[in-house]
C-alpha cells in the first residue's frame, strides 16, 4: 500500500495487509482555524487522494465544532479562540480546495462538520457517558498534553486539555454513523488517533485502526510549507499560483525526491529521469511545480504562473492581470505617477536615475532603457493611458534587473 514512504505509524501491526483485504471507511479532521489550507496540509491531502484512489472511503470532517476549543498538539501556546461565525466562513473556503483532491460524487467522499453533533452536547451526558471511559492517566501520557506541562510556563487550559476527548467523540460518532473504522492524521495527532480507537473498544468491544504519516521538515532543518514571506497557502488570494509555482521550483535537490513521491503520482521511471538530468535544467523541481500548481489552482494556474514567470525575465508583461503584476513585481520598488503631462523621461529619472534626465538620455542613448520591458530610445514622450499596463501601472526597467513599478490613479 505505501510504496513512496508516506506512513509513518500505524496499528494495528498488520493494518497494510487490511487494507489491501477490504475497503474501509476513514476520516481525515480539519481544523477551521484559517480560511485556507496551506502546503504543510498536502501530505495529508494526498495521502486521503491515494487512500481514496485503492478503493477506501474518506469523510473529511470540519471542525467546527473543536475549533472553538483549539487543538494543543505542536503549539508551545494556547491558539486564540475564534468566533462561530468566522470558522464557519473558514470552513466555506476550505470545502472548495478540498474538491482538487478528492472525489465527492455518487459513493465518494464525503464532508461534514463535528459543529453538528458537538454543538448541541449535554456537559453532564457527556461526561456521564464519555468521560468515565478514559483515565486523566491516560491523557497526561499523550504527548501534545505531555509537551505543554514539561518545562513549559504556560502550561495547558481544561479547554485545550478536553479537546483529544472532543476527538475521540468525533471518531467514536462517525463509527457509531459512518461504519469509519480508521483516523488518519500527522504523526503530531497520533495521541488523540489512539484515544478515539480505545474509546471505539471500550464502547463498542470493535476494533478501530489508525494511520499517521510524518510531519516534513526541509533539508536544512527549516519548516515545511513556508517561505521567507510566510505560509504557502492554497487559496489564490493568499498565495498567488505564480508565487506558489515558484516555492516548489525552488525546493532544493536534497527535497525535490522526496516530494516528487509525496505529491505527484508520477512513476518511478519518471522520476528517476527527472532526478538524472543535470541539476542546473532545475527539471524535477519544474516538473514538482507544475504537477502541483495544477492539482490546487488547475490548468489555468499553470498558465497563470508560467506567464507571470515570463514576463519577469524580460517577456510580455502586458498579459498579466493588475494582480498577476504585483505578485511578479511584488520586489520591485514602486512610487505614485499622474497622467499630466509627464513624460516617460520625467519618470525614468526620477524612478532610477536620481532625478538626472541626462542620465537618463544617456541610458537610453546606450540601449539600457526599457518600459514594459521594450526597449526605449527616446524617452521624450508624454506617458499616456496606452501605455499603462492593466489600466494602471507603468514598468521601468534600466539594464537586466533594476525595475520600478509606477502606479496611476
Amino acid at each position: 500500500m505505501d510504496t513512496r514512504g508516506q506512513f509513518a505509524l500505524w496499528t494495528p501491526d498488520d493494518l497494510h495487509q487490511r487494507l489491501e483485504r477490504e475497503k474501509v471507511t476513514f476520516y481525515l479532521g480539519i481544523d477551521a482555524t484559517a480560511d485556507s489550507l496551506h502546503a504543510g496540509q498536502l501530505v495529508g491531502l494526498m495521502a486521503v487522494r491515494r487512500l481514496q484512489q485503492a478503493g477506501h472511503r474518506p469523510i473529511l470532517l470540519l471542525g467546527g465544532g473543536t475549533t472553538l476549543v483549539g487543538d494543543p498538539s505542536g503549539k508551545d501556546a494556547e491558539r486564540p479562540l475564534l468566533g462561530e461565525e468566522q470558522i464557519q466562513a473558514n470552513a466555506a473556503a476550505i470545502r472548495a480546495q478540498l474538491e482538487r483532491f478528492v472525489d465527492f460524487g455518487a459513493g465518494g467522499a464525503l464532508l461534514l462538520d463535528n459543529a453538528d453533533w458537538l454543538r448541541d452536547l449535554r456537559l453532564m451526558d457527556f461526561l456521564r457517558d464519555i468521560g468515565k471511559h478514559v483515565t486523566v492517566n491516560v491523557m497526561m501520557g499523550k504527548e501534545s498534553v505531555r509537551t505543554r506541562l514539561e518545562g513549559r510556563e504556560q502550561g495547558i487550559s481544561y479547554t485545550e486539555f478536553s479537546y483529544m476527548l472532543l476527538q475521540a467523540y468525533d471518531f467514536l460518532s462517525l463509527f457509531r454513523e459512518y461504519g469509519c473504522r480508521m483516523q488518519v492524521g500527522g504523526t503530531d495527532q497520533w495521541g488523540n488517533i489512539t484515544l478515539g480507537i480505545d474509546l471505539i473498544r471500550r464502547m463498542t468491544g470493535d476494533e478501530a485502526y489508525g494511520l499517521a504519516w510524518p510531519l516534513l521538515t526541509k533539508a536544512d532543518g527549516s519548516k515545511f510549507g513556508k517561505s521567507e514571506s510566510g505560509a504557502i497557502w492554497l487559496a489564490a488570494d493568499k498565495t498567488s499560483p505564480y508565487d506558489f509555482f515558484q516555492y516548489w521550483m525552488n525546493a532544493s535537490d536534497d527535497d525535490v525526491a522526496a516530494y516528487l513521491r509525496l505529491f505527484t503520482d508520477l512513476s518511478e521511471e519518471e522520476m528517476g529521469s527527472l532526478l538524472a538530468a543535470p541539476p542546473e535544467q532545475r527539471a524535477a523541481q519544474r516538473r514538482l511545480a507544475h504537477e502541483l500548481t495544477a492539482t490546487v489552482h488547475g490548468q489555468e494556474g499553470v498558465d497563470a504562473a508560467e506567464r507571470t514567470s515570463t514576463a519577469l525575465f524580460g517577456g510580455d508583461p502586458t498579459t498579466l492581470s493588475e494582480e498577476e503584476l504585483l505578485s511578479v513585481y511584488a520586489d520591485a520598488p514602486s512610487s505614485e505617477g499622474r497622467l499630466d503631462g509627464a513624460t516617460l523621461l520625467d519618470l525614468f529619472a526620477e524612478a532610477l536615475e536620481g532625478g538626472s534626465k541626462s542620465a537618463a538620455r544617456r541610458t537610453a542613448g546606450q540601449g539600457g532603457a526599457y518600459v514594459n520591458n521594450r526597449q526605449e530610445r527616446d524617452l521624450d514622450r508624454p506617458v499616456t493611458e496606452d501605455d499603462l499596463l492593466a489600466g494602471r501601472s507603468l514598468l521601468l526597467r534600466k539594464g537586466r534587473k533594476r525595475y520600478h513599478l509606477v502606479r496611476f490613479g
